[in-house]
């Protein structure tokens, strides 16, 4: 294989790999989000991860595919280094992803938080009208009182 034929084939590869990306983004949009992301990455991991085929020529395959052909035909050594690389890329695409997680569940919280607050030194309507606040005076007409739920 000549160096243009690599390239043509991992350019194939590589669109093939995303649009089965896309189709299994499209598959798991209904799912709960703790579920679904989860299942993006390993399926990202398994499609994106490469692995080294002759380390003399430095020629890359899809770990994937290295792994399955070794395991199913029996020739070759690869498949354990294609696991391995399997197993090393998910852990560092498990370990992105709980650290981007925790970012998000702590920007979420910060931001409940500080809405709260406000919230709570509004007076209910309930309130107003014990006053005789709501809408009853003639200075308070186009005041609009929200309920509280």
């Amino acid at each position: 294989m000549i160096e243009n034929d690599y390239l043509l084939a991992w350019a194939v590869y590589g669109i093939a790999a995303l649009g089965c990306l896309l189709v299994w983004f499209r598959l798991t949009r209904w799912m709960w989000r703790g579920l679904r992301e989860p299942l993006r990455l390993i399926v990202a991991v398994l499609l994106l991860t490469p692995t080294i085929v002759d380390p003399g020529k430095e020629l890359f395959a899809p770990a994937v595919a290295i792994a399955a052909l070794d395991l199913l035909f029996g020739v070759g050594n690869n498949a354990w280094r294609a696991v391995a690389d399997l197993a090393l890329y998910g852990m560092i695409a498990v370990a992105a992803y709980l650290l981007l997680a925790a970012l998000r569940w702590v920007l979420w919280r910060r931001r409940g938080a500080g809405v709260s607050p406000a919230v709570d030194d509004e007076p209910t309507a309930r309130e107003l009208m014990a006053r005789g606040e709501a809408g009853g005076s003639p200075g308070r007409q186009g005041l609009r009182v929200e309920p509280r739920l």
